[in-house]
């Protein structure tokens, strides 16, 4: 009796040791996100977090996101696209921009006055991306989302009212459209992660910045400059953003697991993001106007100096694309139809 206990105790053990192992098996799976921003600013909050609780969650703890803010792995942001491919980062989130020319499709929603929300632009971004890019320019990558940010604007030191108020100003650009938009208004783009603004502004080394109203507050902008110009109607420029995955890391994850990450990406997550940040822009705007600073809004019937002096930059951009050998006035009919569509 006592030989049999003994036996069926030695494989009661095992099997609670098997247990354990498939439970150790049904693995918790660790993703280092990394991107440039504080943890406090806008969008590592209402976004990043948001994204990353809920696969957390949806995953019943089995993934864990590990978030690390202002390039705490190292680096530069203008690498962070490359830590995902090369597997540095398991995640990142980056300015599209950062790397100019290398994913020349998504810059058809960065060109001047195409803009008219981003909500509607988010969504359209994603339906090209998956069309266009997904299995050409970011096919070294897994996409997770795709989005914009809201209305681009021009914050100075001197009012800015005119394209002629922008000569001889020293203006960050976020972007190759962006800083090719300066220069066919008089400025003199400076390339420059959002990270460098304050220094660069408090410094002297800008005059003004190229920034959305919801990132300047963890900048501080109001504080540097008391200038802010905006426009009614259709923006001035947005710039795109990727969430970006390893690849590998996605193809390693079991079924169920790449489920939950499928889950919180693609068009309803691109949308949610853009409108996310937009949504910031206010109360952003009223730190500004509660500062006193002067807030300067190009009325749509006057932005007419602007749209033809930014023309050329639509006619440089299909042409760079039939270089490449994509049809870039398709592309860019095809952007202009959805952003419309989404827009209604």
């Amino acid at each position: 009796m006592t030989k049999r206990r003994t036996v069926l105790g030695l494989l009661g053990g095992a099997a609670i040791g098997a247990l354990a192992a498939s439970s150790a098996f049904a693995q918790e799976v660790t993703l280092k996100l990394h991107q440039f921003l504080p943890a406090q600013a806008n969008v590592p909050k209402l976004v990043l977090d948001v994204w990353a609780d809920n696969v957390e969650k949806d995953s019943g703890g089995r993934i864990k996101v590990e978030r690390y803010p202002s390039m705490q792995l190292g680096g530069k942001p203008p690498e962070l696209m490359d830590q995902a491919i090369d597997g540095v980062a398991d995640i990142v989130w980056t300015v599209v921009g950062y790397t100019p020319g290398r994913f020349p499709t998504t810059e058809v929603f960065e060109l001047p006055f195409i803009m008219t929300n981003a909500r509607a632009v988010s969504h359209a971004y994603w339906d090209m991306f998956e069309k266009h890019m997904k299995d050409d320019e970011f096919k070294d990558v897994h996409i997770l989302g795709t989005w914009v940010h809201g209305p681009g604007m021009i914050h100075t030191k001197d009012p800015v009212e005119t394209p002629a108020d922008l000569q001889g100003m020293k203006i960050r650009g976020g972007g190759r459209s962006v800083n090719s938009l300066l220069t066919k208004l008089g400025a003199t783009p400076v390339g420059m992660p959002v990270p460098a603004v304050s220094e660069g502004l408090s410094k002297g080394v800008i005059d003004g910045t190229t920034i959305p109203w919801e990132v300047t507050t963890s900048l501080k902008v109001p504080e540097l400059v008391q200038n802010h110009t905006e426009f009614e109607g259709k923006a001035l420029y947005t710039l795109t953003f990727v969430l970006a995955m390893n690849k590998a890391k996605y193809e390693s994850l079991p079924d169920d697991l790449k489920a939950v990450i499928d889950k919180n990406s693609g068009a309803e997550f691109s949308v949610f993001a853009g409108g996310t940040q937009a949504d910031a822009d206010g109360p952003a705007r009223q730190i500004a106007v509660d500062l006193g600073n002067n807030i300067i809004t190009i009325p749509a019937d006057q932005t007419e100096e602007w749209r033809k002096l930014s023309q050329p930059i639509y006619d440089e951009w299909v042409a760079d694309m039939n270089a490449r050998g994509k049809d870039g006035q398709a592309l860019l009919e095809e952007a202009q139809m959805l952003i419309e569509k989404y827009s209604k």
